[in-house]
């Protein structure tokens, strides 16, 4: 049996592969250190791994003999190279369930994590890859006054330390990011860029994300983003008016707006969905003739475009004759062509039959949605007095002080989830900067109202409250998403019986494993005693599950089933695609009634067997039942 790796997958390995297969010649080798053990001539065997060729790769990219630094364009700071390390490097860390948190743990198929989203996004990145319909994120906007990521390689601890204070539930560090600071842009840009380089991989062929911005670092995100996603995948810069009245504390001006990026996966692949058509649209239709094709509303039969065919005279039902168009305009139609539509009573008169005649445009003609706008305005999509309100009649704060300052309304989302999701369809939408949880709210209203089946994953790092009632920021999200599916259940009984208004809590923690990596110059023997079971104290056999799922690609919100064989406890994961049994002694009985199943997985802890002859019997079991299972040990 094959042992899992239970860790993110490398992303320096697999842009070497992806290299190796463009660029053979530019694969190589180089040694990274040597092995403990001496030789018999006094040296020690290499430790080798892959590696790239720069100066034949540069080569390959270039049509001259490329020498030394060359002047080109280019977008840069200082750790932007550290930054790609960052997002390129694996980590050994998990992802723990919490039933107690959560709401319908065993049916929800939307996911409440908590934890760094950088990390958090690693450990999703083989489950998801290319299985997100849209993204949404709201990020800090480099005001001056925000908390930011601050990843271990911008200072060192005690700089680190010093300008901090700041600790999330995990001890993860958020540093002030003050515009006194002489990192101000270069902190903000080392925190995005990692977690944008990651998201990016998540995206479906036809995926899309949508960024929140303002002017401190639209700039500097518009670069990024087109280094990211590629500059010909930019859709557009939307225009959020936010406010409804102008702020009289403003220095200068009243800011009103903000910004929202739209980037896809492939302008190939990504087309908008038009949005439902307005009352206040409609109603410019009427049938006042009760013309059997139904409502219209009449247009201009001139134009200023020249046509060599649209310059004659017209005589109306009236008598009244019209020599040509205005001065300087033309007919849209030939006259052959205008004629045919009168008789079709395509044309409209007037009441007295004496009017310039107006070609109808009839309702049912016209695309039964609108094109997305770049401007959204308040009336449509809510302000930001809108989303307090929102989120404080779903949330029982304690102080007005402990509100969100910046949610966003729910109409807003939805406005997005209308142009990027599609209701037929099991869209994933993905917001890791998650905050008071507006897109998870959003997506349930919208499943309610159109019947979707779209699910949600959330990520929000638990930074501490000093509150009465919530000890971190993921607390807030999790009691409105409550309280939201909650009020939407009691408003709608019968239509949404079937609506999955649950998520399961799913919190980032060290391995489950285990650290083992000792030289054996550090071994001793209590060390070696506690080896005997590599899995650490007090993780559960649901824990370990967890992390199997994630290492095995396998999605955290599927369907989790538990029974009993001899005694043993056994998952069975996806309708029966893993079954996992993480208890010990195990028999023939159990290892035969779950190759019975004929898993494409089965996972059990490593040396955990009941005896010799059960670990003769494990393949000859598999062999007879279910050859073709894939097993594996942690």
């Amino acid at each position: 049996m094959d042992k899992l790796k239970m860790h993110s997958p490398s992303k320096v390995d697999e842009n070497i592969e992806k290299i190796g297969k463009l660029f053979p010649n530019c694969l190589t080798e180089r040694i990274v250190g040597y092995k403990d053990e001496v030789r018999p001539d006094g040296s020690r065997e290499p430790i080798m791994e892959r590696a790239i060729d720069f100066d034949m790769l540069r080569q390959e990219l270039s049509s001259v003999i490329a020498e030394g630094n060359e002047e080109r364009y280019q977008f840069t700071w200082p750790d932007k190279k550290k930054s790609i390390l960052l997002a390129n490097s694996p980590i050994a860390a998990t992802l723990r369930p919490c039933r107690e948190e959560s709401v319908d743990f065993d049916n929800t198929e939307n996911l409440y994590i908590e934890g760094d989203n950088l990390d958090v996004l690693k450990l999703l990145q083989e489950t998801y890859l290319g299985k997100i319909k849209m993204i949404y994120i709201d990020p800090p906007y480099n005001t001056g006054s925000d908390f930011v990521y601050e990843d271990d390689f911008a200072e060192s601890a005690d700089e680190y330390l010093a300008n901090s204070g700041q600790f999330d539930a995990e001890g993860n560090r958020l540093v002030q990011n003050t515009e006194s600071n002489g990192r101000f842009h270069t902190d903000w840009l080392n925190m995005i860029l990692p977690r944008l380089k990651l998201a990016k991989d998540f995206l479906a062929d036809d995926g899309v994300i949508f960024i929140s911005i303002d002017d401190h670092e639209l700039e500097n995100l518009k670069r990024v983003c087109n280094e990211v996603f590629g500059q010909q995948n930019f859709i557009a810069t939307i225009i959020w008016r936010k406010n409804y009245s102008p702020k009289s504390s403003a220095q200068f001006f009243s800011v009103d707006h903000d910004y929202i990026l739209i980037y896809v996966n492939s302008v190939l692949t990504w087309h908008p969905n038009l949005l439902p058509r307005t009352e206040k649209q409609n109603a410019a239709y009427s049938n006042p003739d009760n013309d059997p094709r139904g409502p219209w509303k009449p247009k201009d039969l001139s134009a200023r475009n020249y046509y060599s065919k649209g310059t004659y005279s017209i005589k109306c039902p009236s008598g009244r004759v019209i020599d040509g168009p205005p001065p300087g305009n033309y007919w849209r139609y030939s006259e052959e062509k205008f004629w045919e539509m009168d008789k079709e009573g395509r044309i409209w008169w007037g009441k007295d039959g004496n009017n310039v005649p107006a070609p109808k445009t009839y309702l049912s003609e016209v695309k039964q949605g609108i094109v997305p706008q770049t401007f959204w305005s308040y009336e449509e999509v809510g302000h930001t007095q809108d989303a307090k309100k929102e989120l404080i009649s779903l949330v029982q704060f304690p102080s007005s002080d402990e509100v969100f300052d910046t949610p966003k309304p729910i109409k807003l989302i939805m406005k997005m989830l209308r142009i990027a999701t599609n209701s037929n369809t099991e869209d994933i939408i993905l917001d890791f900067f998650s905050g008071s949880a507006t897109t998870g709210h959003a997506v349930m209203e919208l499943n309610k109202e159109d019947g979707g089946n779209r699910k949600y994953i959330l990520v929000q790092l638990p930074a501490p409250m000093e509150s009465q009632k919530f000890s971190s920021l993921a607390d807030i999200g999790k009691e409105r998403l409550t309280s939201a599916g909650s009020r939407i259940k009691e408003e709608s009984p019968l239509t949404t019986a079937n609506l999955d208004i649950g998520f399961r809590v799913l919190k980032l923690d060290s391995s489950n494993m285990k650290d083992v990596y000792y030289s054996p110059s550090e071994y001793e023997q209590s060390a070696l005693d506690g080896l005997a079971d590599n899995i650490k104290e007090g993780r559960t056999p649901e824990d370990l599950l967890f992390q199997v799922m994630l290492d095995l690609g396998i999605l955290l919100s599927s369907k989790i089933e538990e029974s009993e064989i001899a005694g043993k406890k056994v998952f069975s994961v996806a309708d029966g695609f893993l079954i996992a049994c993480f208890d010990a002694d195990i028999t023939d009985e159990v290892i035969t009634e779950s190759a019975k199943q004929k898993p494409y997985y089965f996972v059990m802890r490593d040396n955990s067997m009941a005896s010799d002859s059960v670990a003769t019997n494990f393949d000859q079991i598999f062999a007879t039942y279910s050859p073709d299972t894939v097993r594996k040990v942690l």
